[in-house]
């Protein structure tokens, strides 16, 4: 299997505009909804998926070590690959469902803000006919050139709050566990629902043009819903045998761009910086299991970044994998991410199981690609909308939480979650509760 490249066009339109045209052309020819990454992804500035259909099926059978891992690419290239998401576990040892759909084509707007259009060449359907990826280039190139379709209508409910003392009652039973030296940290979520009618693609766009996430995502499941992903967390970047994880752990407000006192405030946290040096150690623990002796880094600890609506602390750990290592082997042993979960992992998440009102789907699992010419890019699926369709409409649910230890006070945990969820719920029209 080969790689075709043509650089489309420089011309000013974002990767919201086509994501939006994309969409259109896909209801005409009445194909499958496309898909997207917004934000950093492979080295560019937005990865779109002009079409492609999501299968449900559990982790082991997703075709992951399929997949050779790529070599370092310096043009940024990525042809096509696996696209999609893994489920939280709802409980340890616990099969993983995901969603995965195979794309041959991917448009990719670089850093310099130029479109490619990219495709796979060979056996159909995982390979495109060279002649097929030509005429392909010069549609999508046209689409560069095309009017915007409207924004569509959009009914939004009211909202549903978790409860906020079942919450807070949570992260206290959490805080007696880790006084009784069953874990050092565990991650305790709850859930806002708001019912929603309108289309999650519009939903996508306006929330990564007025937020800029770093590492958004959209997938489409078609009748059963989709994945409207503002999440700043990178899980797994793997590219050949290097691989870096950026836990965030760590959260204050942001309030507006020259608040320097609350990121002063967050770095000398003795709570937050403990809780994120603890999932640093922990994935660096996850790491070493596929790892080459001796290669596991922490090149960034407690980088105070700013995000929508809060300052996180973020740590980044790199690590050389051992010859051989699939993507398959390397996420059995990563995942689920160790910033939503615990350390030790196994028992918090046993913690988490008991603690939590509902089970958390894909809310702390991960989304991304797999490429066999890039390699690997997940992110953590937090600042994530649900949306799934129902008898009365659709209805966007929406998973928030924080890291719990032993020093964690229920009010402010929930005063947090809170945090999190405003910039979401404000694109909703929607302020949380006071």
């Amino acid at each position: 299997m080969r790689t075709y490249v043509r650089r489309l066009a420089k011309p000013d339109v974002a990767p919201e505009q086509l994501l939006r045209r994309l969409a259109q052309r896909a209801r005409t020819l009445r194909i499958a909804e496309p898909a997207a990454l917004i934000g950093s992804w492979f080295g560019s500035t937005a990865v779109l998926v002009p079409s492609v259909a999501l299968d449900r099926q559990r982790t082991d059978s997703t075709p992951a070590s399929d997949i050779a891992p790529a070599g370092p690419d310096p043009a940024g290239t990525i042809g096509g690959g696996l696209l999609g998401s893994l489920d939280h576990p709802d409980r340890p040892g616990h099969d993983c469902r995901g969603s995965w759909g195979w794309t041959n084509q991917v448009l990719r707007r670089d850093a310099a803000g130029d479109w490619w259009f990219e495709a796979l060449i060979g056996e159909p359907p995982h390979g495109m006919d060279p002649d097929a990826a030509v005429a392909a280039a010069t549609e999508f190139a046209e689409l560069l050139t095309a009017a915007d379709p409207p924004i569509a209508a959009r009914r939004v409910g009211d909202l549903r709050t978790p409860d906020a003392a079942r919450h807070r009652k949570a992260v206290a039973a959490c805080v007696e566990a880790i006084a009784a030296g069953e874990i050092f940290q565990a991650n305790i979520c709850s859930r806002f629902e708001v019912d929603f009618d309108g289309d999650p693609i519009d939903l996508f766009t306006s929330g990564t043009t007025a937020m800029r996430p770093t590492r958004a995502a959209f997938l489409s499941h078609g009748d059963n819903g989709s994945v409207v992903s503002f999440s700043p967390e990178l899980f797994l970047a793997r590219h050949g045998d290097r691989v870096r994880s950026s836990p965030i752990k760590g959260t204050l407000p942001r309030r507006g761009p020259s608040d320097d006192v609350n990121a002063a405030r967050l770095r000398e946290s003795v709570k937050d910086v403990a809780e994120n040096v603890m999932i640093v150690d922990l994935v660096r623990n996850d790491l070493g299991r596929v790892a080459r002796p001796g290669s596991v880094t922490v090149p960034e600890l407690l980088d105070v970044q700013p995000h929508p609506g809060v300052w996180h602390l973020v740590s980044t750990v790199e690590a050389s994998l051992r010859p051989g290592v699939s993507h398959a082997e390397l996420l059995a042993a990563t995942f689920p991410p160790g910033s939503v979960t615990g350390t030790p992992k196994v028992r918090a998440l046993e913690i988490i199981d008991e603690l939590e009102a509902e089970s958390r789907r894909l809310h702390c699992g991960a989304v991304g690609m797999i490429s066999p010419v890039a390699g690997l890019e997940l992110n953590v699926a937090i600042r994530t909308f649900e949306h799934r369709h129902g008898r009365h409409g659709g209805v966007l649910a929406l998973g928030v939480g924080g890291g719990i230890t032993s020093d964690s006070d229920p009010a402010a945990e929930w005063a947090e979650c809170l945090t999190k969820a405003a910039p979401l719920l404000a694109l909703l029209g929607h302020r949380p509760p006071s």
